[in-house]
């Protein structure tokens, strides 16, 4: 069995590689940056007997995702798992533009393109798993002070929501599903400039949870932790409005404990 995930240098890319070498996957390992795959490489080497591949892209440009896909394809993946992504904390008329069209094409369009490429070839010998990493954030009515972050999120979640359904209609064995955590203690807090108001799990009680669901309980969307269910559960419940204050109010004390640890 091999699997691909991309975003594996780190966070919970890093523990979805070290859980799958442990169940004897060979690894396609795909990052940005080239080292921290070289040392995650070596580590899984060192401990399991199965084979790991790296590939330095930059999954922003849309080329590179067409290349991957091309670069692999011959290796029949089985499993794989969209994990790169990034936040922007900020008001939306001041955030950077660049960041913003950025992560658009990696929390988007790079989960589009190899989503459905990979999909094809799945879909071809009926058997594969695909996972696409999202947030809690997907499954809120918007996020202000984050706002471009929860809209992608909310397209991932979307997007995997259609295809896992257009899957059971045909009767087909392929998995499609989505892992939406809340807070997650990995690299996220630093690049997106926040700091959680809510205590973060595991990077690796995560991925343990989503490879759980994913294998064993097939499920379309998967929220690890009983109190992120019962928000988002409870959430549904609560008026757009209202609901967008509350998000509101949240990522500002965000921001504001971000600043608080800069100073």
């Amino acid at each position: 069995m091999l699997a691909l995930i991309t975003g594996a240098s780190s966070g919970i890319g890093r523990e979805f590689a070290k859980i799958l070498a442990y169940r004897g996957f060979s690894l396609i390992l795909v990052a940005r940056r080239l080292d921290r795959l070289e040392e995650l490489a070596a580590d899984i080497l060192e401990n399991y007997d199965v084979d790991v591949n790296i590939v330095d892209c930059d999954l922003s440009e849309e080329n590179n995702c067409y290349s991957l896909y091309q670069s692999v394809e011959h290796e029949k993946v089985d499993v794989l798992i969209n994990n790169a992504g990034f936040g922007a904390y900020g008001e939306f008329s001041d955030t950077d533009l660049g960041i913003e069209t950025k992560m658009i094409d990696v929390n988007c369009k790079a989960v589009h393109i190899l989503t459905k490429l990979f999909l094809r070839d799945m879909e071809k010998k009926d058997f594969g798993y695909i996972l696409n990493v999202a947030s809690s954030a997907g499954l809120m009515s918007g996020g202000p002070y984050m706002a471009t972050y929860y809209a992608t999120k909310s397209y991932v979640v979307d997007l995997t929501r259609a295809v896992n359904e257009e899957l059971h209609e045909k009767g087909s064995c392929v998995y499609v599903g989505a892992l939406c955590p809340g807070p997650v203690d990995t690299e996220f807090n630093k690049v997106a400039g926040v700091s959680f108001s809510l205590g973060g799990i595991s990077a690796k009680s995560c991925a343990i949870d989503g490879v759980y669901n994913m294998f064993e309980e097939r499920k379309m969307i998967i929220v690890p932790t009983v109190m992120m269910k019962a928000l988002t559960f409870l959430s549904r419940f609560v008026p757009t409005k209202p609901l967008l204050f509350i998000t509101g109010k949240l990522q500002r004390r965000k921001g504001k404990a971000q600043d608080s640890n800069i100073i």
